[in-house]
């Protein structure tokens, strides 16, 4: 098999590696049509986030077909056509059970491995899946491998940042950071009835993007600051996505927020330190809200409401590559060439 592993900060590498195979009996074995390319790859990428071993497979999004199941799978069988989020879990413990499955007791984060422990990711032509029946969603026809990719990651985040955000159609919001997650917060806001929304990015390609999903957008913090204080009359936003995980992003949330409102931070902050100190939190009565999105959860509740079909998310992959091309892929996305929001690799 071939796979896309980290070698080292702004390196990865297409490397012939061991076929995976099962290791428990609750594994599968996905032969991968496409994979994903998403800005969490980018943080050990560009050292924001360090521990990664070298040779580590990224990636954690990836649709293919089932090709082996261990004798403890079930409800799957060899040529299902699958997606995953991007961590595993087993479906039974306290956290799957209420919801929470990006906090099972059990689960991996699929494209992490640190001394030797871990899970390689799904920028590979075959992907080793823990906990396959409660992890793995069996696709219907009806859905397309770049919408499937997008419900094991991005949409669900979108959503899950929408809903921290405690959107309501009186409401009006901010979105900062503009990439895949962003833009896809907007299409999730807006479909939970938001009708004013603020966004906030220095990349123009992105902003007209969300301008064409319905949001009011800047390239700077003092137009969308000076836009906020007019449309609000100086009380501030009733909730902020923070979408980016760097400071500045966080302090422009803290500004942007009217007291009594809600922060829904997606951005992983690899920085020891809050932008605003507690007191600040404290004297806007502010609510703060960040995690890893419970994306298995989200993949069902898409599905079981049928709100899939209503969206438009023909925009959002912008770049095709095929696996033999991975470091151009991550070049270009990396560096946000050609007007790229989200690129993809092709195994088959």
């Amino acid at each position: 098999m071939i796979g896309v592993c980290f070698e080292n900060i702004g390196e990865v590498k297409l490397r012939e590696l061991p076929d995976a195979v099962i290791e428990d009996a609750g594994d599968a074995i996905v032969e991968v049509s496409m994979a994903g390319l998403c800005g969490s790859d980018l943080h050990p990428f560009f050292g924001r986030e360090t521990g990664l071993s070298p040779g580590t497979v990224m990636g954690h999004e990836f649709v293919g077909r089932i090709t082996a199941i261990g004798s403890g799978v079930s409800q799957l069988c060899v040529g299902d056509r699958v997606c995953a989020p991007f961590t595993t879990n087993c479906g039974s413990c306290f956290f799957c059970e209420s919801g929470l499955t990006s906090r099972c007791i059990h689960g991996q984060l699929f494209g992490w491995r640190q001394d030797e422990a871990g899970l390689h990711g799904g920028q590979a032509s075959l992907v080793r899946v823990p906990h396959a029946d409660a992890t793995l969603f069996k696709l219907p026809e009806t859905i397309d491998d770049e919408t499937a990719l997008l419900l094991g990651d991005n949409l669900s985040t979108g959503r899950f940042a929408a809903d921290m955000a405690g959107i309501t159609s009186s409401g009006i919001y901010g979105v900062i950071g503009c990439g895949t997650v962003g833009l896809l917060a907007i299409v999730a806001a807006k479909q939970l009835g938001a009708e004013k929304i603020i966004a906030v990015d220095p990349c123009k390609s992105r902003l007209e993007i969300a301008e064409s999903l319905g949001a009011m957008v800047f390239t700077s913090p003092e137009q969308a600051l000076r836009e906020t204080h007019h449309l609000t009359h100086g009380l501030g936003l009733d909730g902020v996505m923070e979408l980016v995980g760097l400071p500045d992003a966080q302090r422009l949330a803290y500004a942007l927020v009217r007291p009594g409102g809600n922060l829904s931070v997606i951005g992983c902050h690899c920085t020891p330190d809050f932008a605003f100190s507690p007191a600040d939190a404290y004297d806007k009565n502010l609510t703060y809200r960040t995690g890893r999105c419970p994306a298995r959860h989200y993949m069902d509740l898409f599905s079981n409401s049928g709100q899939l079909k209503d969206l438009d998310l023909s925009w959002c992959i912008t770049h095709h590559f095929p696996a033999t091309e991975a470091v151009t892929a991550y070049q270009v996305f990396s560096q946000r060439k050609d007007n790229c929001v989200k690129a993809v690799l092709h195994f088959d």
